[in-house]
């Protein structure tokens, strides 16, 4: 893809009621990617494309892309403190570098909600863009790696690669915890965890909670980026998930690339 196309995806992707940073150029092809581990987000969908314009304008006058820096950081395996840390510190480290553009690679079958939360939050406090690019073919960003996905100014993935099963797991659990309005449980939000023993199955209150947090946190970032909400919700509640192609077909993610340098070229 061309400067002018991923400018142009991401003056697309940001064409929403939400709000974004301006996005950068891309990185010079004699420079190579910086080896760490990132996500970012957040600032003014204005200021987002009125700066793609003038990047554009740049790239018709000079002949050439904008001066700049894109950074490449990996996210490969499960999500938990060190990679969070490792992500966080990723970030800050584009940002003192002046990074114009973050590439997050992603490649986990998720991990830890605090962990993702926490990457989620440096996402959202950053004051460059970022695009998930969920790569090589065969990769996923299942459950935490959806939510990531979601908190993207720019969602990509590689032919061959999917996301979703977004359904919030207990970890050292005896058991999976069961899906909101599964059979028997018609009790609806209004019940109490108090009543009595029996009337449900252990566990199910709190599982309810659990599930109605992770619905509401992913809509929430569904909403920010214009991304397909509902879908997001069969993520979380039905553990729904996606191949690339029908993830762009349903309106998850704006770019299908073979590689990094079709993501850029």
């Amino acid at each position: 893809m061309s400067v002018p196309s991923i400018a142009a995806s991401l003056a697309d992707a940001a064409n929403r009621p939400s709000s974004a940073p301006p996005c950068g150029p891309v990185m010079p092809r004699s420079r190579p990617f910086p080896a760490f581990d990132y996500l970012a987000d957040s600032a003014t969908v204005l200021a987002m494309r009125a700066f793609l314009a003038c990047l554009l304008l740049a790239a018709a006058v000079v002949g050439s892309p904008a001066r700049g820096d894109a950074w490449l950081i990996n996210v490969e395996g499960a999500i938990g403190p060190a990679i969070a840390d490792h992500v966080v510190r990723g970030l800050e480290q584009a940002q003192a570098a002046d990074a114009d553009l973050v590439i997050l690679r992603v490649d986990t079958p998720g991990g830890l909600d605090t962990s993702m939360r926490d990457m989620i939050k440096a996402i959202l406090a950053a004051p460059m863009p970022v695009v998930v690019y969920v790569a090589p073919g065969g990769a996923r960003a299942a459950s935490a790696g959806t939510y990531l996905l979601y908190a993207s100014h720019l969602a990509a993935m590689a032919p061959g690669t999917n996301l979703g099963a977004a359904t919030p797991v207990q970890i050292g659990a005896p058991g999976l915890p069961s899906l909101p309005n599964d059979r028997g449980d018609n009790s609806g939000a209004g019940d109490s965890s108090g009543d009595a023993p029996g009337s449900s199955p252990p566990g199910s209150a709190m599982e309810r909670k659990i599930v109605n947090d992770a619905v509401a946190y992913i809509q929430g970032l569904a909403e920010l980026r214009g991304r397909n909400a509902q879908w997001a919700e069969r993520a979380v509640r039905e553990g729904a998930s996606l191949s690339a192609e029908d993830a762009l077909a349903q309106g998850v993610i704006e770019l299908i690339a073979r590689d990094t340098i079709d993501l850029l070229a």
